[in-house]
C-alpha cells in the first residue's frame, strides 16, 4: 500500500519539487502525496483522509502554524501518524518546541530531499510496527472478549439452582460451585434427577487450562449426564464414556471423574471413582472420614478398561464433600499447599453446617492459606447431606 504523506507548506513550489523528486515512488505506488498551504486546510484534508501516514509540516505559516497543528494532531491520539516538522536551519527554537511536543523529527530549509526520504523511510518502518502492534492488541482484546463469553456460557452450563424438583427434594441438601483459575476452567460439577428417588452427580477435573480444556469439559460433562440420565450403573456410565472420549480425544487430553447415584429414600450413593481426587464424609456426630473406593482409571486414557463400583451409605445429617484438586493442591507465596489435612481440619470444624455452609467454609480456609497468591488451579466443590 502507498505510503500516504501530507506536504503542508505556504511555498507552492515545495509541490511541485516533492512530485518531481518522488515521481517514481509515485509512479510505483510506493508514495500518494497531497498537499495543504496551512494548518487550517491540512486539518480539512486529515478529516477527509483519515489514513494519512505522514505529515511533512512548515513551522511558519498563515493562518495556523506549524506547531498548533501539531497539538491539533496530538488531539486525534493516533500514535501511527508522524510528523516531520520543516523551518529555516536558524529557528532551531521552534524545532526543538516541536520535538518536544511530540514531532517525529525534522528538516532544514533548504531541504535535501534524499536526507527528507531517509527521514520517511524510518518513519515508514515505525508506523508499520506501531500498525502491527495495533492489530496484535485488537486482536487480544477480541480473543479477551471470547473468552468472557466463553466464560459465561460455561457458568451457564453448570447447574446454579440446588433445589432439585423431585417429590423427596426436601430430604436432600446439595450445593456447589466451580472458581476458575482462568477465564474458563477444565473442572466441573453437575447434578441431574434420574427418577423420583435417584440423583446422578458428578464432581470432574479435565488435565490441562484454558480454552482446551473448557472444550473438553463441556464434551465430558454433556456425554456423562446424557448416559447417566438414563439410570445405568456408575461403573457402566464411567465404561462407555471412556471409550466415547478416547474416541474424540486430542493430544491425549483426559478426566478425572467422581460420578454417583444418590437414593433420596435411603441414602445409599453407588459411585465410580475414576482416577479422582477421593472425597470426604463428614458424618452427623462431626466425624471425618475418608471415602474409600476402587482404583480405576481416567477417563480418556485408553479404551475398553474396567470400571469397579463401590457403595456409601449416608445417614441422616451425613455429607459426602467432592472436590478437585484445586481446594487441596492450592499454594501460598512460599508455594506450601493447602494439602488433605488443612481440609480436614476445616471439616471437623463443620458438624451440623449445611452444604452451602461447608463449601463457602472450605473455599475461605483457602483463600486466607493462599493469601495474595494468584490462583494457580481451577477450586471446585459439590457437597450432598441427607437430611
Amino acid at each position: 500500500m502507498a505510503l500516504k504523506i501530507l506536504s503542508v507548506d505556504d511555498e507552492v513550489d515545495l509541490e511541485l519539487l516533492l512530485t518531481q523528486h518522488f515521481r517514481r515512488k509515485i509512479r510505483k505506488g510506493e508514495y500518494e502525496f497531497f498537499f495543504a498551504h496551512n494548518g487550517l486546510e491540512a486539518i480539512q484534508v486529515l478529516l477527509k483522509n483519515k489514513d494519512i501516514d505522514v505529515i511533512l509540516s512548515d513551522i511558519n505559516m498563515p493562518e495556523m502554524d506549524g506547531l498548533t497543528l501539531l497539538t491539533k494532531i496530538n488531539e486525534m491520539s493516533n500514535p501511527a501518524l508522524k510528523c516531520i516538522m520543516v523551518s529555516a536551519y536558524g529557528d532551531m527554537g521552534n524545532i526543538r518546541q516541536a520535538m518536544n511536543s511530540g514531532a517525529f523529527d525534522f528538516a532544514t530549509k533548504p531541504i535535501d530531499l534524499d536526507d527528507l526520504e531517509c527521514t520517511i523511510e524510518k518513519a515508514r518502518e515505525q508506523i508499520e510496527s506501531i500498525r502491527s502492534w495495533q492489530k496484535e492488541h485488537n486482536q487480544l482484546v477480541d480473543i479477551q472478549s471470547d473468552l468472557s463469553v466463553a466464560r459465561e456460557i460455561q457458568h451457564a452450563i453448570l447447574p446454579r439452582v440446588f433445589k432439585l424438583k423431585v417429590p423427596s427434594a426436601d430430604k436432600v441438601d446439595i450445593y456447589a460451585e466451580m472458581k476458575a483459575a482462568k477465564d474458563v476452567g477444565g473442572d466441573f460439577y453437575d447434578f441431574f434427577p434420574i427418577d423420583d428417588t435417584h440423583i446422578g452427580f458428578t464432581m470432574a477435573d479435565v488435565s490441562g487450562k484454558g480454552v482446551p480444556a473448557a472444550i473438553f469439559m463441556a464434551v465430558s460433562r454433556t456425554m456423562i449426564k446424557a448416559n447417566g440420565i438414563r439410570g445405568i450403573a456408575p461403573e457402566e456410565c464411567m465404561s462407555i464414556v471412556n471409550n466415547l472420549l478416547c474416541e474424540e480425544s486430542l493430544n491425549s487430553m483426559f478426566v478425572t471423574v467422581f460420578y454417583g447415584i444418590y437414593n433420596t429414600e435411603t441414602g445409599v450413593i453407588q459411585y465410580a471413582n475414576a482416577g479422582h481426587n477421593p472425597p470426604y464424609v463428614l458424618r452427623a456426630d462431626g466425624t471425618v472420614e475418608v471415602l474409600k473406593s476402587h482404583r480405576n482409571m481416567v477417563l480418556g486414557a485408553m479404551e475398553d478398561l474396567p470400571y469397579l463400583p463401590d457403595t456409601l451409605t449416608l445417614q441422616p445429617g451425613d455429607a459426602l464433600i467432592t472436590f478437585t484438586d484445586g481446594v487441596t493442591e492450592a499454594e501460598n507465596k512460599q508455594y506450601d499447599q493447602f494439602g488433605e489435612s488443612r481440609l480436614e481440619e476445616a471439616l471437623a470444624t463443620l458438624k451440623g453446617a449445611s452444604s452451602q455452609q461447608i463449601v463457602e467454609t472450605i473455599l475461605t480456609k483457602v483463600k486466607e492459606f493462599t493469601g495474595d497468591a494468584e490462583q494457580s488451579d481451577d477450586i471446585t466443590q459439590l457437597v450432598i447431606k441427607r437430611l
